[in-house]
């Protein structure tokens, strides 16, 4: 049977300084190269990522442009511009890399919609900082003039923060899940997905931002992964990282890491949603298993040989 494999794209598999269109579809061709590893192995692969970078380009250029006549979106759609430009990107790149390889087949982009709780804490205390930096006074007017939250960010400035709830639920995962079982690649929940609640009226968009890697493990969660891939700009994770007594994780159990995870080993703001994600991926199923690593050591990864993983009994390799 053939193994289905949600990978999780960092930033730095799209965008690593230069924001220009041409620079960031040679930075998806080169991921695209060490994906297609996978499909040689006759695994089934499903593409999530970020969008940080982008969506944060496309808010600058909706404020620069707002007007009367030419209103700027709201957060939720500009979720979804980013979606579809990023997933067009990686339908070009995936295609060359597969044509180069002799492989046939289809890559399509799903936009993907993400059910949150409107009763989540995180719309009490909005927390996620987005879009660009102002001074205080200016801070101060738009939150007036917009009804939006600003707070001052580690001294470099004011900006808008918005909600980080956790996902419920992936809208298309069983659309998603029969592409694949089609046997397509599919790229999907970009950014975290469309933060989307429930009313009345149907699903209604809100503004906020899911983190990445909880929408990527709830996906692959519903759409019955063997594995989850989160990558990063690391190759392992560790603990007393950058210490004298720094230490490489490799093969850890969900019990093992929840203790690091208790001892404050994993920033909040970067390495630690990457772990709880990992962590409860790993839960659901015995034979689950998420792997943490570089873009360029995924693939030995998945046969064993780099990375950390994390599963509830410990690791046993896919390949």
């Amino acid at each position: 049977m053939k193994k289905k494999v949600v990978i999780a794209l960092g930033g730095n598999a799209i965008q690593s300084g230069d924001a220009s269109a041409v620079a960031q579809q040679q930075a998806l061709e080169t991921t695209a190269k060490q994906l297609v590893d996978f499909i040689e192995q006759g695994m089934d692969i499903i593409i999530s990522h970020g969008n940080g970078p982008q969506v944060g380009n496309i808010l600058l250029q909706q404020a620069a442009a707002d007007s009367i006549k030419n209103p700027a979106m709201p957060l939720d759609t500009c979720g979804a511009m980013s979606q579809g430009m990023i997933g067009y990107w990686m339908q070009n790149a995936m295609e060359k890399a597969l044509s180069e390889r002799g492989i046939i087949k289809n890559v399509v982009t799903v936009v993907t919609r993400v059910l949150v709780d409107k009763n989540d804490p995180a719309f009490v205390n909005p927390t996620k900082p987005i879009g660009p930096f102002y001074s205080e006074d200016e801070a101060q007017r738009i939150m007036e003039e917009t009804h939006t939250c600003f707070k001052e960010d580690a001294g470099r400035g004011w900006r808008r923060v918005v909600a980080s709830p956790k996902p419920v639920s992936i809208m298309e995962h069983s659309v998603i899940n029969s592409l694949v079982e089609q046997g397509n690649i599919v790229i999907s929940t970009g950014g975290g997905g469309i933060p989307v609640i429930e009313t009345e009226n149907g699903l209604t968009g809100v503004e906020a931002v899911i983190d990445k890697d909880f929408a990527s493990q709830k996906l692959a969660e519903l759409v019955d992964a063997d594995a989850l891939i989160i990558l990063t700009g690391v190759d392992n994770v560790y603990i007393d990282f950058n210490k004298p007594t720094q230490k490489k994780l490799e093969d850890v159990t969900v019990a093992e890491i929840k203790s690091y995870i208790e001892s404050g080993h994993f920033a909040a703001g970067s390495m630690l949603p990457k772990v709880e994600a990992a962590v409860s991926f790993a839960e659901t199923s015995p034979g689950r298993k998420t792997i943490i690593t570089s873009l360029e050591k995924a693939f030995n990864a998945i046969v064993g040989k780099a990375g950390t993983v994390v599963s509830l009994q410990g690791a046993e390799v896919l390949v």
